[in-house]
């Protein structure tokens, strides 16, 4: 009797091994395809949408991304709480609605309230009977200019607030029709640069830093360093304090733990990729505390606490137990060789030396062929550096202090550039 259970007992076992089989050759070859929510085509949050999206596809076929155009985190948000997209990019400060699991902390978003020149304001108080300049309604910066402005007493009565799409309202201040303009960009924007460059406008201090995250908890306190904006006659002039929120990324949480394990392993592990479509992507910094505001996608959980990803995790129970031991032999070897990694010395301080070197190369560069091969000694050490932190040679909080010189040096060859590039203009004007 016993041997006539042999065989459909092992026919059962043979079945249940090949069912379990396809579901996870089934799962590893699926499709996804995901609508990521950004900002205007114009700004930011877009530009670095479509760098990731190109870097995911590189590295991961099987996931493509969409990068949708919006007006900012408010219509994010709710195109995620529709499931009309499955990620978003949202600042910080973005109120948190029910199907929402952060991924990663991406960069500083620092507030720029610029002015003219002319319009005597020194402080955020002066804006009292100005004319602001503001994103459009339902964009992030919108959103966060009334609590700031409340802060130091003001309201919508006490000044003519004008939201205006990006291009109009920096074309507004340019031309003198606006007093002030308010932004919540990253450190280092182009559109603010040119700004900068006429000589009719400034950037204002905001500090009370302190006292705003008594209301504002999500505030903190940012520096804009000297020479961001133009290193030979230096703007700002000083360090300037502001305050920021931080970029996140976003996901549904209903979004496989796999797609979004993938996603932040490409933030973190294809990191010099992502640098090089977009170089303020230098500042994203692992985050293994999970204190992003708001509770972590269990895909990126599993990430920053090292785990296993998500499908042998899910599907370890049909698998046989030798299979099982195997996995976990595999996985503890990968613990053991990222901890000998981590253990590397700390190599930023040589990287600073070389930016300090370099500073001095581009102040003395006298042809646009020099600038030229400075430039592309200064993105080769970016792309050292970044390949050193993402075998942990270098510690987070090194490169964080990196990326502030690499870009005043960025900076210094445009300016060097286009001093020399005006130069040559006045000497052919000159000859004919």
């Amino acid at each position: 009797m016993q041997g006539k259970l042999v065989l459909p007992v092992v026919g059962l076992s043979l079945v249940g091994v090949i069912a379990s089989t396809f579901v996870v050759v089934r799962e590893q070859t699926r499709t996804y395809r995901l609508v990521l929510a950004s900002g205007g085509s114009t700004g930011e949050y877009y530009a670095f949408s479509q760098a990731l999206a190109t870097v995911v596809a590189r590295n991961h076929p099987t996931i493509t991304i969409e990068v949708l155009e919006t007006d900012g985190s408010l219509q994010n948000m709710d195109l995620l709480k529709t499931d009309r997209a499955q990620l978003a990019l949202v600042q910080s400060d973005t109120p948190v609605q029910p199907p929402v699991r952060a991924v990663a902390r991406l960069f500083p978003e620092l507030f720029h309230l610029l002015a003219r020149a002319e319009a005597d304001i020194d402080s955020v108080a002066d804006l009292r009977g100005k004319r602001v300049a503001l994103m459009p309604e339902g964009s992030g910066s919108y959103a966060l200019f009334w609590p700031l402005v409340q802060h130091y007493g003001l309201t919508a009565d006490a000044m003519t607030p004008l939201p205006l799409p990006v291009d109009r309202a920096q074309a507004a201040l340019a031309g003198g029709e606006v007093d002030a303009l308010f932004r919540v960009i990253t450190l280092g924007n182009p559109a603010v640069a040119n700004l900068l460059q006429t000589g009719t406008v400034r950037l204002v201090a905001i500090d009370q830093v302190d006292a705003l995250r008594l209301s504002l908890p999500y505030l903190e306190a940012q520096v804009i360093p000297k020479g961001t904006y133009n290193g030979g006659q230096p703007v700002p002039s000083t360090d300037l304090p502001v305050v920021a929120v931080n970029a996140l990324l976003v996901a549904h949480e209903t979004l496989p733990p796999k797609v979004v394990h993938a996603l932040t392993s490409t933030l973190h592990q294809n990191r010099n990729e992502l640098v090089a479509l977009y170089p303020r992507a230098a500042m994203i910094r692992l985050d293994t505390s999970g204190d992003l505001g708001l509770p972590l996608h269990p895909g990126a959980e599993d990430f920053y606490r090292q785990g296993e990803p998500e499908f042998l995790v899910e599907y370890a129970e049909p698998m046989a137990l030798l299979l099982s031991v195997a996995v976990l032999g595999i996985s503890g070897l990968w613990q053991l060789r990222s901890w000998l990694l981590g253990k590397q010395k700390n190599r930023a301080d040589t990287y600073n030396l070389e930016i300090l070197a370099l500073m001095e190369a581009i102040d003395q560069a006298q042809t646009l062929e020099e600038l030229e091969t400075l430039r592309k000694t200064l993105f080769d050490i970016l792309k050292r550096v970044v390949t050193d932190l993402d075998v942990d040679r270098i510690t987070s909080e090194s490169f964080e202090s990196f990326t502030f010189p690499w870009e005043i040096a960025n900076k210094a060859i445009y300016h060097q550039e286009m001093r020399l590039r005006s130069g040559a203009d006045a000497v052919d004007q000159r000859g004919s």
